[in-house]
């Protein structure tokens, strides 16, 4: 889930007549659903409390999701997928772009093995050919990507498949602009290959599958964009000065700037499927917003948008059907990064849920919720240290580690007689080289984490005593 930006630009002409164009498209190929069919979730596994699949499998029909979205081809988990009425959707892992790409056998056994084993009592749906492919750098895996899709794509039809689509979800930081909406453009260096990616969408009719979380770029600029206007809530509206389109909601804007810039490069009919959206039930002191309170709101509001009938769309395609799947299950504890990247589940790892949510979108009272504290996110000043939680054996090698990564900084403060040596514990000495290396680095993203063996505080790490 890498950070996206709402960024402003300046403006490009003709949008008024692209936007007509598209609209009319879009309303003249609205495809119609039940609204139940609208809604899944992401199923990841990245924790080591989490339920067996099978509880998995049983908790996500319980939740009356319609789709699930696996982050692999799990062979058990397709099994147990068997005879349910769930949508499936699975995935090639990334490092397996190139081989796939090169070796059309390759991708024809991968099918074999991932699609014809389970196919079709459990109902597989969606491939996704990789992960958020275009925020890494690796250029192999850009030029792979298109040739991957259209042998699996070719390996299907070839068996007369033909109600599985073939995709790849990427992130909003496929785009270079985004704001206002009606600039959105797609990055430069991803021109020669998205356009191939484009033109595979459009010939095969499967979707744009887009992981957009408005969380990212409200908590970046929270005094910029009001908070309501992420949660669709209130009456805020933006109105985009080139299209004159009206905004109620931030999501929207995220949506169309990328249906902006497929139109530019000449794709107006390309429909968006939201791979993943969502907001983050705890996060670290300096991550406003992240709360049960706003996970809810935004969860059940976004709910209530995506299977209203007739459908709403956004401003720029009203009137079509967004398919999306949340994330996520659950809470999974083994994710890197700041704190929120652990947070963003429906469910607890004992499957309770975090706050109540119906993914039909029929109830509408759930009762209260505790009131958020930390939607301004703290002001004063964080220090990096050693968690309580932590595995003291794993302190030295972590210590050594991020003392080489100082040059030199730990030595001048650390070192016998200096004036950070005292107490002299590894607890201690740790904490100082986390909240040093942190603050050296935090602007550049660098989380206080260290592998779950740090977290922030408010007080400063010279108060402590040894323990």
């Amino acid at each position: 889930m890498p950070l996206s930006r709402i960024q402003s630009t300046s403006m490009t002409s003709n949008l008024v007549a692209i936007l007509f164009f598209s609209t009319i498209i879009a309303i003249s190929s609205a495809q119609t659903s039940t609204p139940i069919d609208r809604i899944g979730v992401n199923y990841g596994k990245l924790g080591n409390n989490l339920p067996t699949p099978f509880h998995s499998i049983e908790l996500i029909k319980s939740m009356k999701a319609s789709m699930v979205k696996l982050y692999d081809a799990d062979p058990e988990t397709l099994k147990l997928l068997v005879g349910t009425d769930l949508q499936v959707s699975i995935m090639v892992r990334n490092e397996e772009i190139i081989a796939l790409a090169a070796n059309e056998t390759l991708a024809n056994q991968w099918v074999h093995d991932n699609v014809f084993a389970y196919y079709p009592t459990t109902m597989i749906r969606y491939i996704m050919v990789g992960n958020e492919v275009y925020s890494n750098h690796n250029i192999e895996q850009w030029d792979s990507l298109v040739l991957a899709m259209q042998h699996i794509r070719n390996t299907l039809h070839a068996h007369d498949i033909h109600n599985i689509k073939v995709g790849t979800p990427l992130a909003m930081d496929i785009l270079g602009s985004t704001f206002p909406p009606s600039n959105g453009t797609f990055r430069i260096d991803t021109l020669t290959t998205i356009v191939p990616l484009l033109q595979f969408l459009n010939r095969t009719g499967s979707y744009f599958f887009l992981d957009v979380y408005p969380y990212f770029p409200w908590s970046s600029n929270p005094d910029t964009i009001d908070l309501n206007f992420t949660l669709f809530k209130g009456n805020i509206t933006y109105v985009d000065p080139t299209s004159n389109l009206t905004y109620t909601n931030l999501l929207d804007q995220m949506l169309d700037s990328v249906y902006f810039a497929m139109s530019k490069l000449g794709f107006s009919n390309i429909p968006i499927f939201i791979a993943e959206t969502g907001w983050p039930n705890q996060g670290d002191l300096d991550q406003p917003g992240s709360n049960e309170y706003n996970a809810a709101t935004y969860n059940r509001n976004l709910i209530k948008k995506i299977v209203t009938n007739p459908p709403i769309g956004t401003p720029a395609r009203p009137g079509t059907i967004i398919p999306t799947f949340l994330f996520s299950l659950f809470n999974e504890n083994l994710k890197d990064g700041p704190k929120t990247e652990r947070y963003w589940g429906l469910l607890k790892p004992d499957g309770s849920p975090v706050y109540p949510i119906d993914l039909t979108g029929n109830r509408t009272d759930f009762g209260p919720l505790k009131e958020p504290t930390n939607n301004n996110g703290y002001k004063g000043k964080l220090w990096c240290v050693v968690d309580k939680m932590a595995n003291i054996t794993q302190l030295g090698p972590a210590l050594r580690n991020t003392c080489g990564l100082l040059n030199g900084t730990c030595e001048l403060a650390l070192g016998p007689g200096k004036h950070c040596y005292e107490p002299v514990s590894v607890v201690s000495h740790a904490s100082y080289a986390f909240s040093a290396y942190w603050a050296k680095f935090r602007n550049c993203g660098e989380p206080c984490y260290f592998g779950g063996l740090a977290s922030l505080t408010t007080r400063n790490p010279s108060e402590f005593s040894a323990y």
